[in-house]
């Protein structure tokens, strides 16, 4: 079998993220769920954002398989195959290898993944299974499966990204269908989803206190960040198609005297365009558990997203991220963002550079600002990645008990829903 690291991202921001700061196996909630089976389009090792917090909680109650995207390898030597890499608290992270031809072939690939997939699930002896789906586009190789429940987690419009499928919107158009429950990753795509599914819930994202408050206490600095002079104005996250590069670039020209930090990897775009003046500092990417540290030496945090279609319905997990750590906050007027952070004024918002400048001025000055610290500090007290958690388990709970009553307890089935075996993969001829 092919070493882990052919099948990993080649930009990424985590290799080894830290578990949860909060511990789901702490909590006294009675979990009575099947395995659960993922997929998803993110690598599990690329940043550490909301189906690693939730799927890590899920997996200290019980099986957890995450199927990543296909690997194709440069070659049609290799046969259809799976690797399994295990990850926090036991998540098995589920990668199908197949050979170049079959890249231009996607109902065969699909049929490829289904086949090695049922062979290892059924080795596996999963036969009492919901699926929890993070791309409509898995459809192709997973809807010949019997899951018990099928939960959408819908965390961002993909339809609106770079690259996207030209099929994406039927498929989930489809997998509204299937879907018993849907969640959204924030409360404008709940907005958006309420419409094309009767039984969808919001569930912004969230925050482990316990990890980004570090950076309210001793911790030391980053080698690559400590020769960076003051003040310091950050931003972490995948740079792509949201970031906004041009409002980026007039901040550094106008304010020469603000350094501008950006952690984390460059994907989809060209990295040429980015801003070059010398108080840009690009870091690449950091594992999560480093993030903390970086945080503790800024003076700002920004959100610097554009206004545009992979944006508009956007949840950024590091609103709370950056607040618990302490940082003042300066945001484009993302809807997710501006309800509930600015109208509480526990953020700023700005929609030009002008107005983005007097807002980290403002922000500058904020941190030693008692009533705004308390205010920010009472609202993530309402909120945690347990408590999201939680819910989503209970309402899944609610639907298989519903369904049928002894759904989420029987450990068996009287039949298996996995195929017991393989049909022999028809592969198109090598050219």
């Amino acid at each position: 079998m092919p070493p882990s690291s052919t099948v990993e991202a080649p930009l990424r921001a985590s290799a080894t993220a830290a578990r949860p700061s909060e511990s789901a196996a702490e909590n006294s909630i009675s979990y009575t769920l099947p395995d659960l089976v993922c997929f998803a389009h993110l690598h599990w090792d690329f940043v550490w954002q909301r189906p690693q917090h939730l799927l890590s909680r899920f997996a200290q109650h019980g099986r957890v398989f995450y199927v990543e995207d296909a690997f194709y390898h440069n070659d049609d030597l290799i046969e259809p195959h799976v690797e399994i890499k295990e990850r926090q608290n036991g998540v098995k992270v589920v990668v199908v290898h197949l050979p170049q031809r079959l890249r231009a072939d996607e109902a065969a690939a699909d049929q490829a993944q289904f086949e090695v997939l049922s062979h290892y699930f059924s080795e596996q002896g999963v036969t009492n299974y919901l699926f929890w789906y993070y791309t409509p586009m898995a459809l192709g190789k997973s809807r010949q499966f019997q899951p018990k429940l099928t939960v959408y987690d819908c965390m961002d419009e993909l339809a609106n990204f770079k690259f996207a499928h030209p099929e994406l919107k039927s498929r989930e158009q489809e997998l509204f269908s299937k879907a018993d429950l849907v969640f959204t990753g924030g409360h404008s795509l709940y907005e958006a989803k309420r419409e094309q599914h009767p039984d969808a819930h919001s569930f912004p994202s969230s925050i482990d206190k316990a990890h980004f408050g570090q950076a309210r206490g001793p911790l030391a600095e980053p080698a690559d960040q400590a020769g960076i002079p003051h003040p310091r104005i950050g931003f972490f996250g995948v740079v792509d198609e949201r970031l906004d590069i041009e409002l980026l670039r007039e901040l550094s020209q106008q304010h020469p005297e603000w350094q501008f930090v950006i952690v984390g990897p460059v994907v989809k775009i060209d990295p040429a365009t980015l801003p070059r003046t010398p108080n840009v500092h690009y870091l690449g990417g950091k594992d999560y558990q480093e993030l903390p540290a970086y945080l503790k030496g800024w003076d700002v945090a920004t959100l610097l997203f554009a206004d545009n279609e992979s944006t508009k319905f956007i949840s950024p997990t590091k609103t709370p991220e950056y607040l618990a750590a302490g940082n003042p906050v300066v945001s484009t007027p993302i809807r997710d963002v501006v309800r509930p952070y600015g109208d509480l004024k526990l953020v700023h918002i700005a929609d030009n550079a002008t107005d983005f400048a007097k807002a980290i001025q403002k922000a500058l000055a904020q941190r030693d600002d008692t009533d705004w610290r308390q205010r920010t500090d009472a609202y993530l007290a309402t909120i945690s990645w347990d408590q999201t958690w939680q819910q989503m388990v209970h309402l899944m709970q609610e639907r298989l008990h519903a369904k049928t009553p002894d759904a989420a307890t029987s450990a068996t089935g009287t039949a298996p829903l996995m195929a017991t075996k393989v049909s022999e993969v028809s592969l198109p001829p090598a050219t």
